[in-house]
């Protein structure tokens, strides 16, 4: 019997890389001696590029760049190998980076995200990831895009502010400077949602609360976005606006779409792509995968309906642990995940489901086996 154990991580508690060593001891338990095969996974999240690195023998390296709100972060990214580097934009201008600091999303800049991409493009990498999540910023890009040489211009023809309250004064744009790199690098932005730019379901409405804008900072955010885009569009002749997965990370796919080789494509699928997933699964028997919160939003775009569906497509049975499950989880089932346990019951608090995540994953995994092993004993 050959298992493959394909986890994302489990928010808050557990890194994928735990969630299999767990998985190790239950499986041994229950199948002694089986083949198991480790595929720590993410969706371009958090742990995604850890997991790159571990299945494709890369290596990190690190440049000292400008944070969130202008202190100074050493930020790591992945290199996979001659060509290719994979960075994450939390890394440089993430929310985590505050520490218990105010949020300040008008001032919040995503110049440093800018600064690490120029570092990896001026060491020569020309297969670029970038994945976006995790941002503590809503300007659009517009810092990330002034580090790379492009200037935004107010009225009177002077540099505006690299932030979210920089959008409202953008009249014009000079890209005369930009990184010449930067015109030959090919960069895949990795997203797992659709949000467009504006509206209701565009970046600055649907994450700016988290980020913390109020009523008025939000309403400010959006009529900069409206301006900023108006004017990049003009410069460049194309719409950006209505792009899915534009309104990502504060819109900082904006500036790479429009004066980069840039494309935005779903994280999981660039992830399986990337590991050769399909290949890894020919001659298995079983996938054991598994994320934190298993609700109606997992199956758009993330680990989960990813790996269910890559392993239907190729009959292969794969089961999911899940730390807990909400409103629409049952829809995973129209992903190719066959079965899901949840750890946490409805009765568990969230701080006695951290303080006992390992025995509570352990117990999951134990009742997953136990069922499978009962149908694996009907005579079919």
């Amino acid at each position: 019997m050959k298992i493959l154990f394909a986890p994302d991580s489990f928010k808050g508690s557990m890194s994928s890389f735990h969630a299999i060593e767990l998985l190790h001891i239950v499986t041994q338990k229950h199948f002694p001696g089986c083949q198991m095969v480790d595929l720590p996974i993410g969706d371009g999240g958090e742990g995604t590029v850890e997991s790159l690195i571990h299945a494709l023998g890369g290596h990190y390296a690190a440049c000292k760049v400008t944070g969130p709100l202008g202190e100074e972060v050493e930020a790591r990214y992945g290199i996979l190998d001659d060509t290719t580097a994979i960075l994450e934009m939390a890394q440089a201008s993430g929310l985590p980076l505050l520490q218990g600091r105010t949020p300040d999303i008008l001032h919040a800049s995503s110049i440093g995200t800018g600064q690490l991409l120029r570092h990896i493009l001026m060491e020569g990498y020309t297969n670029i990831y970038l994945l976006l999540g995790g941002s503590a910023t809503n300007d659009g890009g517009l810092g990330a895009a002034t580090a790379l040489g492009i200037r935004f211009l107010d009225a009177e023809g002077k540099d505006v502010s690299p932030d979210g309250a920089g959008l409202a004064q953008v009249v014009s744009i000079d890209a005369a400077a930009v990184l010449p790199q930067l015109q030959t690098a090919r960069i895949t932005l990795m997203c797992d949602v659709k949000n467009p730019l504006l509206g209701p379901d565009g970046a600055t409405y649907v994450y700016g609360k988290q980020k913390g804008a109020g009523p008025e900072e939000q309403a400010r955010l959006e009529a900069g976005m409206e301006n900023y885009i108006r004017v990049v569009e003009e410069a460049c002749g194309r719409q950006f606006r209505d792009v899915p997965g534009c309104g990502a990370a504060g819109g900082l796919s904006v500036p790479l779409l429009a004066f980069a080789h840039a494309e935005i494509r779903s994280g999981i699928e660039t992830v399986l792509s990337l590991m050769e997933f399909d290949k890894l699964i020919e001659d298995v028997d079983l996938v054991v995968t598994g994320e934190g919160r298993l609700d109606y939003q997992s199956t758009k775009g993330k680990v989960l309906s990813g790996i269910g569906l890559h392993c239907a497509r190729q009959g292969v049975p794969a089961v999911a642990v899940v730390g807990c499950m909400g409103e629409g989880a049952e829809q995973i089932y129209d992903c190719g995940i066959v079965a899901a346990v949840s750890c946490m019951g409805a009765a568990t608090s969230q701080e006695d489901a951290l303080a006992r995540a390992d025995a509570m994953f352990l117990n999951a995994a134990d009742r997953m086996y136990r069922l499978i092993k009962l149908g694996m004993s009907f005579p079919r």
